[in-house]
This record gives C-alpha cells, structure tokens and sequence, in this order.
C-alpha cells in the first residue's frame, strides 16, 4: 500500500564534491542546507547580508557585492540606538558605526572573493511580499522592527520576480560563467501575511523560477514540494507549526545530497560524520590511555582526510 506521494529527483549533472565552493543566499532554508555542509565540512559561504526573504533583496545583495560597493554612514539608518543597514539582516547592527562598516564591508570582500571562485550558488525564495521605505522609496530587505507607518506593503508579481531573477542570473554569469545557479523556494510559511497570503505568494515565486530555469546552467530544487507534498504532516514542524523541524531538515537533506552531492563522496561523508561524533564525545576521564589512544586515531583519520581531500576540521 503507498502511503506517500514521494518526489522522485534525477541525479544532476554538475554535482558538488570537496572541491566545489559554495555561496548560499536566501531564506532560512538556505541556513539549514549550510548546517549540513559545514557539519561534513565542505567549502561554502553563507548569507553575507544575513537571512534575505525576496529575490529583490538577493539581487540587490549579488549588485552590490559584485560592485564592489564600499560602505559608509550614508547607507545607515539609526533607530533604537542602533546603526543598522535596509540591505542587510537586523543581526548586522552595532551601536558604532564604525563596527558595523567594518562588518559590511568585510563581509562584502570576502563574499566577492567567493563568487569569484564559486562552483555553485544556491538562491532561496522565502516570499513575494515586499515593504518599500516610503522616505526613500527603497525595497528594504528588513524593515528591523521600525514603525509599519513607514513603509509601503507591496506584493511583487511574477513578472517583478521574474526580472528580479534574469537579473541575478546576469549579475552572476557575466561575472563567472562556470557558476551552476540552484534555485528553491523555502517551505518555511510566512504566516503574519495570512495563510491564503502565503500560498499566494510563494505561487508568485514558484511561477517565476520555472520561467527561468531553462536559462544556462540554471536548476530548480523543490524544497518547498518536498515539505508540502512528500512530508505533508505537521510532525515535520516545529512547535510554532511553521518552521520545518530537524526530522524534516535531515529528509530535505538527503533528497538535496540525492541531487547534488557526487555519490563517490558518500563513504567519504560517512569517515566525516564519524569523525565529527568522534569530537562530541565527551568522556568521563580525559586522562586515560584508552582515551588518549582513541584521540591519536581521530586524529590521524583527520590527517588522512585532509591529504586526500583536502577536508580541514
């Protein structure tokens, strides 16, 4: 008896291994899919603006990054004595200005760095809802809990979207056309929209993305259908019925490794994750010779991991 619409996913063609070079934009999908790749230690970069929900903040992330932009207090707003920025995430904030910029701009460098020699870009969609600053006119990537009044709700239509990515998808080809683009809409719900809201929205999104998938070197991953069509149960979430919990995560992993990940590197990933359990241990008595044996054979395993595949924990 089937008891599941399981999602059945292709292997990819330009897999990632231990020398591909990660960059992960997005939503809190992207987050999660990073906690994988750093715990079996492949090379990547995460989110230098912080978690973004919508492609405008991506892009705008991807122009300015790629342009070098250099920041100064000009691009700041005070509020609630802190300094922060409209492009970035409200974890990226200080009460000097100074820190803040070192910050940014530090984040800027070494993000464009990355891309420079990325093999792969994953860009995560969360929503289609956008607020515009109505001081400026700008589409903010985070409106950092200042008063609703000073902003314009908007939602983006497909063609927005649509453009939005073309877009992205110049930024990054034009600057290093070996990049493979993986594109997925987060499954997390965002809720303080209304319910028939987010379906809206992340419909908005979804017809998007499949408008240009058939662009070079562009794929679709669904995460989103993984976690609505496949899973489909709340005991997937979790206690605030929205985000995904670890059980769901670890499901939305393998599919993903199914996809992505070159399967000669699976027994690999397992000397890793052993060597990873092997660092959580925490034993009763450091001082043993039972104990400092087993840490002289993680390390060598370490050691041998590192020369053959360049794996640094």
């Amino acid at each position: 008896m089937k008891l599941r619409t399981e999602i059945q996913l292709n292997k990819e063609s330009y897999l990632i291994n231990y020398d591909s070079n990660l960059v992960l934009f997005g939503s809190c999908f992207a987050e999660n899919i990073s906690t994988k790749l750093a715990y079996y230690r492949f090379n990547y970069l995460l989110n230098p603006y912080g978690i973004l929900f919508h492609p405008l903040a991506i892009e705008n992330a991807l122009s300015e990054i790629l342009n070098k932009k250099i920041y100064t207090q000009e691009d700041l707003y005070f509020h609630n004595d802190l300094w922060q920025s409209f492009s970035h995430h409200s974890k990226l904030t200080s009460e000097n200005t100074d820190v803040i910029l070192q910050t940014i701009n530090n984040a800027n460098s070494i993000a464009f760095e990355s891309l420079k020699k990325a093999t792969h870009v994953v860009i995560s969609l969360g929503t289609a809802w956008v607020y515009d600053f109505l001081d400026t006119n700008k589409t903010v990537a985070n409106c950092h809990k200042i008063s609703q009044k000073k902003f314009n709700k908007r939602l983006l239509t497909s063609n927005d979207i649509e453009q939005s990515l073309q877009n992205i998808i110049a930024l990054i080809s034009q600057f290093n056309p070996e990049i493979q683009l993986i594109f997925t809409v987060s499954p997390v719900r965002h809720l303080s929209n209304g319910i028939a809201e987010n379906s809206h929205s992340k419909a908005l999104l979804l017809t998007a993305i499949h408008k240009i998938i058939t662009s070079k070197n562009c794929y679709y991953f669904p995460s989103f259908e993984i976690m609505m069509d496949d899973l489909r149960d709340y005991r997937f979430y979790k206690d605030d019925l929205i985000h995904p919990n670890e059980l769901a995560v670890n499901y939305i992993w393998e599919k993903f490794k199914k996809c992505w990940i070159d399967d000669k590197l699976l027994p690999v990933m397992d000397e890793v994750g052993a060597i990873q359990k092997g660092l959580m241990h925490r034993p009763f008595n450091e001082n043993t010779e039972k104990h400092q044996q087993f840490l002289k054979n993680l390390n060598q395993k370490k050691a041998e991991l590192a020369l053959k595949y360049g794996i640094q924990f």
